[in-house]
């Protein structure tokens, strides 16, 4: 499942969602609520793994408003399939 939102192009894979951009790559891994946490979200994405695209860009951060964007585009494509997520 891959869509484009704004120029970021969303894949959920099973583990993670791959986002990518002008030619960068952001993998995120995507794990499922912890049992006792009582989440009801299909996926728990942790924001501190986002700081910085894939290799080989890696040297290059992500800002602030460029995560915003990435998470609305994750977002809108795990709703488009009927799926939540938990940014954490």
């Amino acid at each position: 499942m891959a869509r484009r939102s704004g120029g970021y192009q969303v894949e959920v894979t099973e583990g993670a969602i791959r986002v990518r951009c002008a030619g960068k790559t952001l993998t995120i891994p995507a794990a499922p609520p912890d049992a006792e946490s009582g989440e009801d979200a299909d996926f728990v994405v942790r924001l501190d793994d986002l700081d910085h695209w894939d290799p080989p860009d890696d040297e290059i951060p992500i800002d602030i408003e460029e995560l915003h964007k990435i998470l609305d585009a994750v977002e809108q494509q795990l709703e488009k399939h009927g799926l939540s997520v938990d940014f954490d």
